[in-house]
């Protein structure tokens, strides 16, 4: 599999870790995997630029005439109070991204957000910003939906966050659905960020949820679990990898999580039948089966005691959604 080319198109005031943040967890995918799943590539519209913190970049690459028709474009944010569209390089950036009609993803991290909008890329577009810079987001182009509350949000070919460390967010959130959950909570855990948030989801992700603790055999359980919930786990065979007693485990596990073991994979199998139920045709049977769950009626009591509905009104529900549109 050829690897993902991302262009990180950076201006002058470049806020660092808008820059930083997203590009090491494409970076700790490619070393997690041993891979490499993504080319990163800095891209700017003079042959050096000053950061937030004051040092020069100055190994950056020249605005491309073309790009990969299968490339996406990260644009960090600035360090601003209102963004300046007509200073030089930012007038050569906008003109630049205006030309790309057709880009396959494009990735706003904090006040990157308004040189998109500048440019025309968020009409009438669900999209986040900074909080500071909501406002203005909403000026530049009266047609763009501002989600306020959220993290991040994806609208087709576009996703845009909120300020800072939301970036990072965005990203595991990306690395996930390109490859798989596991890799992005490897990604998380080697940078020791073990809540990610979600976009339009006020819950965590089961698949980086209870990672806040420092133990390593509990993580090494979880790991176990994520990476194959539908495996028909037994607390013996589970403890049994680790070197310990099932006694053991289960009060180390609830101790450091706040979770029971049971419920832990529970909710990693709720999460693959919630992608069955959404993404394939199948019976409410196959999906109880290939998530794991022993029965269709363990099945149904575990999912509905998550959605409060039953998997199949929430199937129809989907199908009917799909439908309208």
């Amino acid at each position: 599999m050829k690897p993902q080319i991302i262009y990180f198109l950076l201006l002058p005031d470049l806020l660092l870790v808008d820059l930083a943040g997203p590009a090491d967890a494409f970076l700790f995918a490619n070393r997690i995997s041993k891979k490499k799943l993504f080319e990163l590539r800095y891209i700017c519209a003079q042959p050096e630029l000053e950061s937030s913190l004051g040092l020069t970049l100055t190994s950056t690459l020249p605005l491309p005439s073309n790009i990969e028709s299968d490339a996406w474009i990260v644009i960090p944010g600035t360090l601003c109070q209102t963004f300046d569209p007509t200073s030089s390089a930012a007038r050569t950036s906008i003109q630049w991204l205006r030309e790309q009609k057709h880009v396959n993803k494009l990735i706003c991290i904090c006040a990157g957000a308004l040189i998109a909008a500048h440019a025309g890329h968020l009409q009438h577009k669900h999209a986040t910003t900074h909080h500071s810079h909501l406002a203005e987001l909403k000026a530049i182009d009266p047609s763009i939906q501002v989600d306020q509350h959220r993290i991040f949000v994806e609208d087709g070919a576009l996703a845009t966050s909120a300020g800072v460390t939301a970036g990072i967010d965005l990203c595991l959130h990306l690395i996930s659905a390109c490859h798989t959950p596991s890799l992005a909570v490897e990604v998380a855990q080697a940078m020791l960020i073990y809540f990610r948030r979600g976009s339009n989801d006020p819950q965590l992700s089961p698949w980086l949820m209870y990672r806040n603790h420092m133990h390593t055999a509990v993580h090494r359980a979880q790991d176990l679990l994520s990476r194959d919930p539908a495996y028909p786990w037994h607390l013996e065979e589970l403890a049994s990898k680790l070197g310990t007693s099932s006694r053991h485990l289960s009060r180390l596990f609830k101790e450091h999580t706040s979770i029971s073991v049971i419920d832990y994979l529970n909710q990693l199998r709720v999460q693959l039948a919630d992608q069955f139920l959404a993404n394939t045709s199948w019976s409410i049977e196959r999906v109880a089966e290939a998530a794991g769950f022993g029965s269709t009626r363990q099945f149904r009591r575990v999912w509905q005691a998550k959605h409060q509905t039953s998997p199949s009104r929430f199937q129809r529900n989907l199908v009917q959604h799909d439908d309208k549109h």
